[in-house]
């Protein structure tokens, strides 16, 4: 499905009237702002960024919390939970630790990789500034890597028209393969347009196909290639194999234990890694 006839379909349902989706203080008329994350959600959204990119801004905006805080279990990280109801589903946010990457060498990173990878949320939004978009991409593109769910927010975008720069959506989302949504997240605009991507992601209706890079050694692209495909072979389940083989084939011990003990795949047991998988 096509990212642009899809928001300008749901724009003409939800309006009635131009530029409802961008009114900073009507707000989008679906969402409901439960606050702090209570009971069983229907889907779990992660929000991914560098820092002081206006991530916090995006989980006030769709919780009506004020970080609400405590620790990742086991770390001095904090952590911030919300949740929301959009139309008839519920959802449940989880603010990860604002990095700059996901190569996992700090505990704020682990944190955010492993929640990605293990929590596997249903959408991972992706909260960059307008104004620094070059520079926040390499986080972008690493998350891609690992999910294929995703929804980029660019949000500033206020601050970034003020500064003379235009981001072409489109573009930016076909290059990707997912969607992108322009935001200004303290006034409310693209608000709606976030929720609804969200929904269609969550929900099937939007598939996203990531773009991803390939250019490596063909030396490198052929060990890939090879204990990929012992991977998807022993976990058809797992949707990162390409990911997985290259941080195995960079001695990552995190994600070797976790794909021997079965934390990666939901099973308690230890289990043998494929042939060529060890590290």
């Amino acid at each position: 499905m096509d990212i642009n006839s899809l928001m300008d379909t749901k724009r003409t349902e939800h309006t009635g009237h131009d530029n409802c989706n961008d009114c900073a203080f009507s707000g989008p008329r679906n969402l409901t702002k439960l606050g702090i994350s209570q009971g069983k959600h229907d889907h779990i959204i992660a929000l991914a960024g560098n820092p002081n990119v206006g991530k916090s801004t995006v989980f006030n905006a769709l919780t009506g919390l004020r970080q609400h805080t405590g620790n990742w279990p086991g770390k001095t990280v904090v952590r911030a939970e919300g949740s929301f109801r959009y139309g008839e589903k519920l959802y449940k946010v989880v603010d990860l630790p604002g990095t700059y990457s996901l190569l996992s060498t700090s505990e704020d990173e682990e944190v955010a990789r492993d929640f990605i990878l293990f929590g596997r949320p249903d959408v991972t939004v992706i909260v960059a500034d307008a104004t620094r978009l070059e520079r926040n991409l390499n986080l972008v593109l690493q998350v891609l890597e690992i999910t294929d769910r995703a929804v980029l927010c660019v949000n500033l975008i206020d601050e970034a028209r003020r500064n003379g720069i235009t981001i072409d959506d489109r573009v930016l989302s076909r290059e990707l393969g997912v969607p992108v949504v322009l935001m200004a997240a303290r006034s409310g605009e693209g608000n709606e347009q976030l929720l609804q991507m969200i929904e269609a992601v969550a929900t099937g209706e939007y598939i996203c196909k990531p773009h991803r890079r390939r250019d490596e050694p063909a030396e490198i692209r052929e060990a890939l290639d090879s204990l990929e495909r012992k991977l998807r072979d022993a976990y058809p389940d797992i949707p990162n194999t390409r990911w997985l083989a290259m941080r195995i084939l960079e001695g990552d011990q995190r994600i070797i234990d976790a794909l021997r003990n079965g934390e990666l795949t939901g099973e308690s047991t230890e289990q043998p890694l494929p042939e060529g998988a060890a590290a």
